[in-house]
């Protein structure tokens, strides 16, 4: 951790220093609004996914917008938002070893808290914990609709779980996950909408099965900021998971909007000074690897035409420079980041300006929160 801070509250915004994190609150706030209203009076609820911005104050905004509570993917990652207060968590992943399902279970103590099971193992190690600590579990099934990760395949081996799941006190069987991850970044319209499509058809026919068995499901839970219109408009989904639409970055950016989709802004940007300019083609800033992740493609230099970020090393970012272009030794630039999620973790704090000044600094507290 940096021994200074980018920024404080009342500087400007010319005296952040670099490289910094940096929330458009203006452009974020009015993403929040548009989500809510997408989903208004729509009968399905938002449970924002807290692993892009890691952050409890964007938790809590985001419930105060109306979400019902937050996804998290590590165990670690919930106990930053119980402590914080956040009273409903649902870790969307699987949870295995002794000390990491004995935490989720104590966590259960303190706050709503669910987790996914694809497998019986998973469900007799949450069902002991949870009765080891007096606690109890929301699971839920989780179904392979055409990720290709983690799920048990949809039909009969679903219905299994789930019964198992059921007959498990202090377990409550809570529904199913059908996430499909690769489905949000499809990048045409009508991609996005016939992946959705086909895991809608999964989904329904797997609810149909376990109702068949004479169990209720709760909830079909699922979705991201790509597809999350096509989810909400299916009649089959109950619960949205869509995370980055707070801060919209490059690699969303880049998906086709389609007809009904929700446009959201740009609001996360890397702050970042030209600390080298030793060619008129090529000048170097302070952001490298270690201040944006790649694995999505390189950022995007914000409104510089004429300014191509090309290369990332470790502490450098080096830009092509247009022939008419300049860019002078120590300005500061904008970098829209190609994936959201990784690059928050790589930070302590958010810088959050409205205008020309910093109106907060967020601790990013569920940074690094791996266990």
């Amino acid at each position: 951790m940096s021994p200074w801070k980018p920024a404080r509250p009342g500087d400007p915004v010319a005296a952040i220093d670099t490289p910094a994190l940096v929330l458009d609150l203006d452009a974020f706030e009015r993403n929040l609004r548009r989500m809510a209203q997408a989903l208004a009076g729509s009968g399905v609820r938002l449970r924002a996914h807290a692993k892009s911005h890691k952050c409890p104050e964007i938790a809590r905004l985001q419930m105060a917008h109306g979400a019902v509570g937050i996804c998290c993917q590590k165990v670690g990652e919930a106990a930053v938002f119980v402590d914080a207060g956040i009273p409903d968590v649902l870790v969307t992943n699987q949870v295995v070893g002794e000390a990491k399902v004995r935490r989720l279970a104590q966590l259960a103590r303190r706050a709503r808290i669910g987790v996914l099971a694809d497998h019986p193992e998973q469900v007799r190690a949450y069902a002991a914990a949870a009765r080891a600590a007096g606690a109890e579990l929301d699971v839920y099934v989780e179904v392979d609709v055409g990720a290709g990760r983690c799920g048990v395949a949809p039909g009969e081996e679903a219905v299994r779980l789930a019964l198992q799941i059921a007959d498990s006190a202090p377990l409550r069987f809570a529904g199913l996950q059908c996430y499909h991850g690769p489905a949000q970044h499809l990048r045409q319209p009508h991609e996005r909408q016939a992946a959705i499509a086909s895991a809608t058809a999964l989904a329904r026919a797997t609810r149909d099965a376990i109702v068949a068995r004479g169990l209720e499901v709760p909830r079909i839970t699922g979705a991201g900021t790509g597809t999350f219109v096509h989810e909400r408009d299916s009649g089959v989904f109950d619960e949205l998971q869509a995370g980055s639409y707070v801060f919209l970055d490059a690699d969303y950016g880049a998906n086709e909007a389609g007809a009904g989709d929700v446009a959201f802004e740009h609001a996360l940007f890397v702050r970042t000074a030209v600390l080298s300019h030793a060619t008129p083609t090529r000048a170097v800033v302070d952001a490298g690897l270690k201040a944006s992740s790649v694995d999505s493609g390189l950022p995007r230099v914000w409104q510089r035409p004429g300014l191509r970020y090309v290369k990332a090393a470790d502490e450098h970012g080096t830009l092509a420079v247009d022939e008419g272009t300049t860019v002078a030794l120590g300005e500061t630039l904008l970098l829209v980041p190609g994936h959201c999620d990784p690059t928050v973790n790589l930070y302590d704090d958010l810088v959050c300006i409205r205008g020309d000044v910093v109106e907060a600094v967020w601790p990013i507290a569920a940074r690094g929160a791996l266990l």
